[in-house]
């Protein structure tokens, strides 16, 4: 390949390769050529230029393929227009004679089709720089297309295009000849022709002025029999050239209206000649008036749906303003259209126009307009509703029945309003909360408007009324419950009239299905008034004949709805739901014999209905209830399931005597049982399997259906992927809703809420707008196949063999198209049941049931209907699943090769190669390996079928899932698969699509299989690889979308397993262009791409992005793109506005998630603006207005512009069209974005939340861009968002101020010391903040917005109390609210939303409390004086300085009121934590802030706030002392009646203190035990600080001490938590709780002490026994305290230092670690758990301390040794000092005095200190020992234990030898402190322990002063040195006794101690500078 790499054709390479690589090679030089001569050298080109044309000219009668072809006339164009034009016209006349040609021989085609393309070239690139040569050409072209095949037509078309695009206007005298020829062509046979010239003829519309005015009707007609029998491509083709003509009619191009005088067609005329095609087809004028009027043959389904489509081409192509202006007309006319009674002939041809006209709708409306103009459009719908009621009013009020022709009216009238209705619905929806001006502004009268339809006599109106009202509360759900209220209220009054009672049930049941879309749910109340008035219609319905049927439909369907509440709501009523059920049903077989005897045919209708109606209600129940469904539940719904299975067996008699009208209700009774059985368990009802399966197989086997009615469920049942076979991926277009229509099966699209009312409360499924269920006769089938799929696995292989042979008689006995239909039934029932087998794990059977499955679906493999021979592959493969034996899998592979070998039709062989496909699908590459090789060669073999283009398909797709499914094993035949899909790809003519999506399915498959070896160098490999990429680049260049998605993909697929191969600069441009394609699955593909890409390589993807927009910029056209300076980002952020496929949506969020988190920190400014643009599109602007202005100012200059150049395309002005603002989903996720990128700043750099540092790094970098210096940006975007209509947006507001709080509280402002950044904006917050406290605002804002308030109060930003009162009274506000008692009158949420917002009113204000104190306690630890100077510089500071007690006297009003709050708010949240065996315990009527109904949501609540909540109650109690100054007067009404608060006053204080003691420790205990992991750190740590600010106070401390088991309880839960939780601030606070602990046991033994120690007698034996372990020591593992306390201490200390654990040590894995300073947190930690430790031996006795004293000695010297580590400045750790201190408290703790233990408590100090001289001892593993820490140790035993360690040598010896060490030691700080140390020995009282030491030591001290002499101290610290041992020496010569040894050696020589001195005097005298230089001596 890279020979082919050169400018000029490499022909030696080309001649030495193989006959079959040659095109392939030419393409790859082609395309290399293709990039290259853009960006050569002009000079290099010319040099050339002769050789290039030759070889180029060469190629054009090589035979070249399509896309050689295509490339090869690009490069022969490019090359003339960069080059000299000199042989241009030689070449052209070239090109001409070849096209003359008479040779018509297939293979002279290619050369004719490449001199074809290179024409259009060459007129595209240069245009009228080829002067006046075009006529001939054209002439030429249009003669050659009169005899040309069909492909040649197309060529040519697409030729003509190119050369009428080239030269605009200056071919005026060919365009008649063009028209003339190329219109006749719109009807070709050929689908892919009529396509080309739809294109022709929308290019030559531009500049032929005939076609939009003489020929506007012709052009019509013609445009609408085009679409006859059309496929999707012609359909958007047409309706794109009718469109644009049409519109250009109405608003033609100045250009060409200048030239020409010519008349201009009205709004009217245009939309009547569309009008024509969508009701009268393609028959339009020819026929005479008279004819047309009658009616006739309806208009065929092609073209309507193609009028449609060109409808909104028509609209969009003028444009939103336009839309806005004429709109009334628009709709009028719309709406016109489907009230024709050509429009609704057929109950289903008026549910298809009904879909047409909502299409149109929609897609104008939806996406062309901004939020304000559509709630200008949704007034003009309200208005056009309530004409059209008007009309039917008067109708229906004509009792004379004088209006004859109202009938029809009325029924018209249904279709039109369910258009309307349905649109309304969908704008109120799309807008949320933005919508709340349509609904609440008088004048328009929405909602009574839409109520009043419910009244219309029709059902379909009054459906869609109930689902506009839907719409409605879901997009402002504080609709939903006064709608309730109101359609409840309306039913009771208007009892008597039978639409009333069905409208307003209606509108009721849609409102209850809606609610599980509203967060905020409904009161419970509503649920009751639902039963009751549901009760009221079921027992009156049989008073009144009239009104039966109505009433018991409706009761029903309330009944339906109500389960779609949950179980929560409907446990309430289930006793009497099941006794309705049971009621309905007749009892016995005895009852339902007399029933059938009497009765008229009318009872039988209503009983009919309302049984279907309970089992409707059963089925609803069954889906939205399974928590209820208990076996005793099931047991009791299963008896009328039984009752409802016999009565069905009955029914055929019945229909009999009463009449054929029962038979619908008989069919939806036939419905609801089945629906509610395959939502049971079969085990259930196999007692019925036999007369079920009879039912079953009897209605899709149409046994008693004399209509050929087909299943819809096909589809689905086949695998996704077998779309292009079956042409399903309709499904994925932008005009799925209208393209539906034309599937094949019975009523395919026809959905439609009358179908089935009870689908308004039913869940919409994924991807629909509005419910559409199918036709009855359709959904029955469809519920007997699916039903079928589930009881098939549970039924015995005897009937299974029964079934299957009945299945074969079926089809053999029906004929022609019946038995096609049923045909097609028996195979999705057959799917369905093979599904459930393959996923219940089920098999087959025997023998004889595989060979009656096998014969039945064999015989489809022949059919000559493509869906069915697909339902049959895919049936042989999940045959092959569920029998899994490799025997019965070779049987079937061999029957297919053998037929495939035979086989010469294309039924045969389509079948039978995709069955192979399937078998490997589903056995997978293992389970089919030895068919491989026989399975690919054929494949391949039919691939190349040139013959047969659908063989080619079904076997490459067999092909492509081969590979998919053999994995590696396909490894060794992917290089003759890439060669055919090549060879294929250069030579399948591109009109061929499904071929080339087949190829692109290969292709991807191959590269997945190839996998990661694709980033290899070796030859082979390289060559896999390009061929890859040119195969990406051939279908990158195909015409067909779906093609260019499969490239895409194809691509993606490369870049993932070899990024470096794939070349980005060319890809993410081509990728930026189809973002604007028209198709859905094209722009899926670019999104989905481009969410890989900028997953890795964000950067470079918007720099690629950049340059095309720079491109464009430039004034190089690039096609429809919308890239302009804010980048692909900016794009993506438009395309959330109009997109609405959830896939699509969610890749573009994905997209901008990678781009921001790689980006946003690198390019801060530039998303913030982004982000800032879209919040700031406020609904106010949008619409016409803001567009209007910029018109008239355009308009101006325009006039002085050249007419030619005025306009390029219709309404595509050279600058991009302002598009909508953005839509309030898309400024949600802006908002989103905001938070995100404060957090990614966060973790990127400190700086962004520094100002002073930020601002220092701008001036050194200009460039560089810091979070801090947006800051006003940041509030004021979170301000937009939080103060805006929708209050999704309000949220997303909120949540982004409290980040900015969080993150900046702290931030300092550099140019007023003292003060922070925030302050500034405190106006902003408030008036940010006081919207969401409004009466009207939603719980779940008001929530948030407290959550808010509590962070600003609480981040101390704000310094003056005025505007700290601002926001602190909305607080205070909101507690008046909380504190209004449960269950206020004028409810609209549900009462969980309340609980919620009360709970986090609460929240905010435990908070601030929480904040208070801390503040108040820090005040109160700061000394006075700083407070009094305060006081006295007041004048200074000024009054904005915030006294520190300030936060505390806001909430101190409130304190008493809170308090009580807060406590029951603890009591419920205790209460709700009880496991679920306790619920019997719980109070009836629900707790203080929650009801028993909503207990489930509201646990959820209390769950996220009762955690602060807590810790405000502790430090209450804590500073009230347990509330013992709460006065009793202040217990005022508006504390609500806490159901213990009535007993609390009886109680005593001890009994109070006691219950809250338990309240919180219980709460405490249970959260700690089981934190979940998602329960947030802060929980965790304010439940600590919690339960240590409890401890602080007197009175907790008793009760914790009294209760010893609690205390131990708390301590085990402590140690678990310590376990799962790792953060050192937990450890910490752990630690602080522990030692409240320990000291509440220490007071309270003291206190008994004391009180033992009043009583005299037998006073020391009490004294010994008191404490832990009494006489005998021992400590009780579970009960004791100091057993706990010390697993908990020793657990902390062994995670910091595990050395401490023996086991580590002797573990043979172990490596010795030095020891090594721990970190500040963890030396804190150590030090905590060390003092505790210390304390432990005081809470016991002296047996008992004498048991945990070595342990607890051993983990102190420990800790010393590990820790003493020598630092550079000397400094001793937390750590050490703590283990020093807890020596000292050991060693002269009460035991050592104890007699009887004497000579245990010395072995302990000695081996103690053996332990320290142990580890003190030099050693040249550890040089940075901190030895002055041990000598420290071992002086503190030798002061404090003397007694014990006088006279023992060995320690002696030890002692004194660390000493000489020490003071031999160089560094003069350790000779300092040794000095220091021997002193305080010297001096010890006990001179038994001193006087060995003096001996020993004072001589070697005198030397070492003695040494000064001779080198002078030269540092301060020497100096000291010197200066600490002349102290010792002081000492010594001072102590007084004669008899001291010492005295009498220095008297002896006076002489030396003089000496000495007077040298020592010299130095110290000595000037400092001079000692730190070193004076000489």
């Amino acid at each position: 390949m890279e020979l082919a790499h050169s400018l000029l054709l490499n022909e030696e390479a080309l001649a030495q390769i193989t006959e079959a690589k040659r095109p392939v090679f030419i393409f790859e030089w082609l395309r290399f050529l293709d990039k290259v001569l853009v960006a050569a050298n002009k000079v290099d080109v010319k040099e050339k230029q002769k050789k290039l044309v030759d070889q180029l000219t060469g190629l054009i009668s090589s035979a070249p393929g399509p896309p050689t072809r295509k490339l090869l006339a690009k490069n022969l164009a490019t090359l003339y227009s960069i080059g000299d034009t000199f042989t241009v016209f030689q070449t052209l006349d070239k090109c001409n004679d070849i096209i003359k040609s008479k040779d018509d021989t297939p293979a002279y085609l290619p050369t004719k089709l490449a001199a074809v393309a290179c024409v259009g070239a060459f007129y595209e690139k240069m245009g009228r720089m080829l002067g006046s040569s075009f006529p001939d050409t054209i002439n030429n072209l249009l003669k050659a297309l009169k005899s040309a095949e069909s492909q040649g037509r197309g060529e040519i078309l697409l030729s003509l295009q190119k050369v009428l695009n080239g030269l605009g206007g200056a071919a005026a005298s060919c365009h008649r000849d063009i028209y003339k020829n190329a219109r006749s062509l719109l009807t070709d046979r050929s689908m892919a022709v009529r396509c080309a010239v739809a294109k022709c003829l929308s290019e030559l519309q531009n500049e032929a002025v005939f076609m939009w005015t003489t020929e506007l009707e012709n052009m019509a007609t013609l445009c609408f029999k085009a679409l006859e029998g059309s496929n999707y491509g012609v359909r958007v083709a047409v309706a794109k050239l009718l469109g644009t003509v049409m519109a250009t009619a109405l608003m033609p191009k100045q250009a060409a209206v200048m030239r020409q005088n010519v008349k201009r067609a009205t709004l009217e005329e245009v939309l009547e000649l569309m009008a024509t095609g969508f009701l009268r087809g393609g028959s339009g004028f020819l026929k005479s008036g008279g004819e047309m009027l009658k009616g006739g043959a309806s208009v065929s389904r092609e073209v309507r749906v193609g009028v449609t489509q060109a409808y909104v081409v028509f609209v969009t192509t003028l444009g939103g303003q336009w839309l806005e202006r004429n709109f009334a007309t628009f709709l009028s006319h719309v709406l016109d259209l489907v009230s024709h009674p050509r429009a609704t002939q057929t109950h289903v041809e008026a549910v298809y126009s009904r879909r047409c006209v909502s299409f149109m709708l929609r897609a104008t409306l939806g996406s062309l307009l901004g939020e304000k103009a559509q709630i200008a459009a949704g007034k003009e719908i309200c208005q056009a509703i309530s004409k059209q009621m008007r009309a039917v009013e008067a109708v229906v009020n004509d009792l004379n029945g004088e209006n004859k022709t109202g009938a029809a009216d009325v029924s018209a009238s249904q279709h039109v309003m369910v258009c309307a209705l349905k649109e309304l619905g969908s704008i109120v929806q799309s807008l949320s909360a933005t919508s709340s001006p349509l609904i609440q502004e008088p004048s328009i009268g929405l909602l009574e408007t839409v109520t009043s339809v419910l009244l219309h006599p029709s059902m379909a109106a009054r459906l869609a009324a109930a689902w506009c009202l839907r719409c409605i509360a879901m997009a402002l759900p504080y609709q939903l419950t006064p709608l309730l209220d109101r359609c409840a209220e309306r039913i009771n009054n208007l009892k008597s009239s039978p639409e009333a009672v069905s409208g307003y049930s209606f509108a009721m049941a849609a409102l209850l299905g809606g609610v599980h879309q509203c967060p905020l749910g409904i009161p419970h109340s509503k649920g009751k008034l639902v039963v009751s008035i549901a009760e009221d219609l079921l027992r009156t319905a049989a008073q009144n004949s009239r009104l039966s049927l109505q009433r018991t439909q409706a009761g029903w369907l309330l009944l339906g709805a109500l389960m779609t509440l949950g179980p929560s709501l409907v446990r309430y009523h289930l006793p009497k739901m099941l006794l309705l059920w049971r009621n309905v049903f007749p009892r016995s077989q005895k009852e339902l014999e007399a029933e059938k005897a009497r009765g008229d045919s009318f009872t039988w209708q209503v009983t009919l209905e309302g049984r279907a109606g309970a089992l409707c209600a059963m089925r609803s129940f069954v889906a939205h209830c399974p928590e209820l469904l208990t076996e005793d539940v099931i047991r009791r719904l299963m008896t009328p399931v039984e009752c409802a299975m016999t009565m069905i067996s009955h029914v055929p008699a019945i229909i009999k005597v009463h009449g054929a009208h029962l038979k619908a209700s008989a069919a939806m009774v036939r419905l609801r049982l089945y629906d509610i059985l395959a939502l049971l368990p079969p085990k259930t009802y196999e007692g019925i399997f036999n007369a079920l399966l009879r039912e079953l197989v009897a209605e899709f086997t149409l046994t008693d259906n004399s209509s050929n009615t087909t299943t819809s469920l096909l589809r689905s049942l086949c695998h996704y992927d077998d779309s292009v076979l079956m042409g399903s991926w309709l499904q994925e277009t932008d005009h799925k809703s209208i393209e539906d229509q034309l599937q094949p099966n019975s009523a395919s699209g026809s959905g439609a809420l009358e179908h089935d009312p009870s689908s308004i409360y039913l869940r919409v499924p994924v991807g629909e707008a509005i419910p559409g269920p199918l036709p009855l006769g359709v959904s029955v089938i469809d519920a007997s196949v699916a039903l079928f799929g589930v009881v098939f696995p549970h039924v015995s292989f005897k009937h299974r063999l029964q079934m299957l042979d009945h299945f074969a008689e079926c089809i053999k006995q029906a004929k022609g198209v019946r038995q096609q239909s049923v045909q097609l039934n028996i195979f999705t029932a057959v799917l369905s049941a093979l599904k459930g087998l393959a996923e219940n794990k089920s098999t087959l059977g025997p023998e004889e049931v595989r060979k009656s499955a096998l014969a039945l679906v064999m015989g489809a493999l022949d059919n000559s209907n493509p869906i069915l021979r697909c339902a049959a592959g895919e049936a042989l493969g999940r045959m092959a699943q569920v029998v899994g034996e490799a025997t019965f899998i070779a049987r079937m592979a061999q029957t297919s090769f053998d037929k495939l070998k035979s086989a010469r039709d294309v039924v045969s062989r389509t079948g039978h190669s995709l069955a192979l496909g399937c078998l490997h699908r589903y056995v997978g590459g293992i389970g089919s390996g030895q068919h491989l090789k026989t399975s690919v060669s054929i494949l391949l073999a039919l691939a190349q079928d040139g013959s047969s283009h659908e063989v080619q398909t079904w076997a490459l797709h067999s092909l492509a899932l081969i590979v998919d499914s053999s994995g590696p094993m396909y490894r060794g035949y992917v290089e003759p698969t890439l060669s055919l899909v090549l060879t294929l790809l250069l030579t399948v003519p591109p009109s061929h699509t499904e071929v080339h999506q087949c190829l692109g399915r290969c292709l991807g498959a191959l590269i997945t299989t190839v996998g990661p070896e694709l980033q290899g160098n070796g030859a082979t490999i390289s060559t896999i690889r390009s061929s890859c990429l040119v195969g990406c680049a051939i279908m990158q260049d195909h015409s067909d979308s779906l093609v260019q998605a499969a490239a895409i993909s194809c691509l993606q697929q490369l870049h993932m397993f070899a990024p470096r191969h794939v070349n980005l600069s060319s890809l993410v441009p081509c990728l930026c262009v189809h973002l604007c394609s028209s198709h859905l699955l094209l722009r899926r593909a670019a999104v989905a791409c481009l969410r890989q890409l900028a997953q890795r390589e964000a950067s470079e993807v918007c720099e690629y992005a950049m340059s095309l927009a720079k491109k464009a910029g430039d004034g190089k056209k690039v096609a429809n793109l919308n890239i302009t300076e804010t980048g692909l980002e900016g794009a993506l952020f438009g395309m959330l506005d109009h997109e609405t496929d959830r896939k699509l949506c969610s890749d573009i969020h994905d997209t901008l998630g990678h781009m921001l988190s790689s980006l946003a920190v690198e390019k801060l400014s530039h998303w913030l603006k982004l982000c800032k643009d879209v919040l700031a599109a406020t609904t106010d602007v949008g619409g016409a207005v803001a567009f209007e202005v910029e018109k008239d100012e355009d308009s101006e200059k325009k006039d002085e512009m050249d007419d030619d150049i005025m306009f390029t395309g219709l309404g595509e002005d050279d600058k991009p069209k302002p598009s909508v603002a953005p839509r309030w989903v898309t400024r949600v996720f802006a908002a989103d974005c905001l938070c995100r990128i404060i957090l990614l700043c966060e973790n990127a750099d400190k700086a962004h939340f520094d100002l002073a540092a930020a601002r220092s790094a701008k001036s050194k970098n200009p460039k560089g861009d810091l979070l801090v210096l947006h800051l006003s940006d940041l509030i004021r975007m979170a301000f937009m968002a939080a103060t805006d209509h929708s209050n999704q947006l309000r949220m997303a507001g909120l949540q982004a101020l409290e980040d900015i709080i969080k993150k900046f509280a702290s931030v300092p402002e550099p140019e007023f010391p003292g003060h922070v950044i925030l302050e500034q904006y405190q106006a902003n917050v408030g008036a940010a903040l006081r919207p969401a406290f409004s009466p009207d605002t939603p719980s779940d804002i008001t929530a948030k917005a407290s959550q808010v308030c509590s962070t600003w109060i609480g981040s101390g930003v704000v310094s003056d109390l005025n505007d700290l009162r601002r926001v602190h009274n909305l607080l205070v506000s909101s507690l008046d609210k909380a504190q209004a008692g449960k269950g206020s009158s004028s409810q609209l949420y549900s009462e969980s939303a309340t609980t919620m917002e009360k709970l986090a009113v609460l929240k905010a204000w435990a908070e601030v409390y929480v904040v208070a104190m801390k503040i108040k306690k820090e005040a109160e630890a700061k000394p006075d004086k700083t407070i009094r100077s305060g006081d006295e510089d007041e004048d200074d500071l000024g009054a904005d300085v915030l006294p520190p007690d300030s936060l505390i006297t806001l909430v101190q009003p409130e304190l008493p009121s809170l308090s009580r709050l807060w406590l029951a708010m603890l009591r419920d949240y205790a209460l709700l934590t009880l496991p679920a065996e306790f619920s019997s315990q719980l109070p009836p009527d629900g707790g203080a802030f929650y009801t028993p109904e909503t207990i489930d949501t509201a646990r959820l609540h209390y769950r996220g706030s009762w955690a602060p909540v807590l810790h405000a109650v502790a430090l209450w109690l804590n500073s009230t002392g347990f509330g013992a100054c709460e006065e009793k007067e202040e217990v005022s009404s508006k504390v609500p009646a806490l159901h213990s608060g009535a007993l609390s006053t009886a109680k005593t204080f001890e009994e109070s203190v006691k219950d809250r003691m338990h309240l919180m420790l219980g709460v405490s205990i249970e959260f700690l035990c089981f934190p979940r992991p998602e329960e947030p750190i802060e929980h965790v740590m304010s439940c600590l600080q919690a339960l240590s600010t409890l401890l602080e106070s007197p009175c907790a401390k008793t009760h914790i001490a009294e209760d010893q088991l609690l205390a131990v309880e708390l301590l085990n839960v402590l140690h678990r938590l310590l376990l799962t939780r790792d953060p050192p601030v937990i450890q910490l606070q752990v630690t602080a709780v522990v030692q409240e602990i320990i000291r509440a046991a220490l007071n309270h033994l003291q206190q008994q002490k004391s009180n033992k120690g009043k009583v005299k007698e037998g006073q020391i034996d009490s004294q010994l026994i008191l404490g832990e372990g009494g006489e005998t020591g021992e400590l009780v593992p579970g009960s004791s305290l100091v057993f706990a306390s010390m697993e908990l201490l020793v657990f902390i200390l062994v995670r910091h230092l595990p050395q401490l654990n023996t086991r580590v040590k002797e573990s043979p894995s172990h490596v010795p670690m030095r020891p090594q300073r721990l970190p500040e947190e963890s030396a804190r930690l150590v030090a905590n758990t060390v003092a505790i430790l210390a304390e432990l031996p005081l809470l016991c006795s002296p047996a008992g301390s004498m048991t945990i004293l070595p342990t607890v000695l051993f983990l102190i010297t420990g800790v010393l040794r590990e820790t003493a580590v020598k630092t550079a400045d000397n400094s001793v750790s937390t750590s050490v000092s703590a283990a020093l201190q807890g020596i000292k408290t050991i060693i002269i703790s009460p035991v050592a005095r104890v007699d009887n233990l004497q000579t245990q408590w010395s072995a302990l100090v000695r081996s103690s200190l053996a332990s320290v001289l142990e580890d003190s001892q030099p050693d040249e593993s550890r040089p940075d020992l901190d030895e002055i820490s041990m000598l420290t140790a071992i002086t503190l035993f030798l002061l404090s234990a003397s007694n014990e360690l006088v006279g023992v040598t060995v320690l002696q010896k030890g002692c004194m030898e660390r000493f000489r060490n020490a003071l031999n030691s160089s560094d003069p700080w350790v000779q300092a402190r040794c000095y220091q140390l021997l002193l305080s020995v010297f001096q010890h009282s006990t001179r038994p322990l001193s006087t060995p030491y003096i001996h020993a030591l004072a001589p070697l001290l005198v030397e070492k002063l003695k040494a000064v002499e001779r080198s002078r101290p030269k540092t301060a610290a020497e100096l000291q040195a010197v200066q600490e041992g002349i102290k010792v020496l002081e000492n010594l010569v001072g102590m007084g006794e004669e008899q001291n040894p010492l005295r009498r050696s220095f008297t002896r020589s006076p002489r030396v101690v003089l000496g000495f001195l007077l040298t020592v005097l010299i130095i110290i005298l000595t000037p400092r500078d001079e000692i730190s230089r070193g004076a000489p001596d």
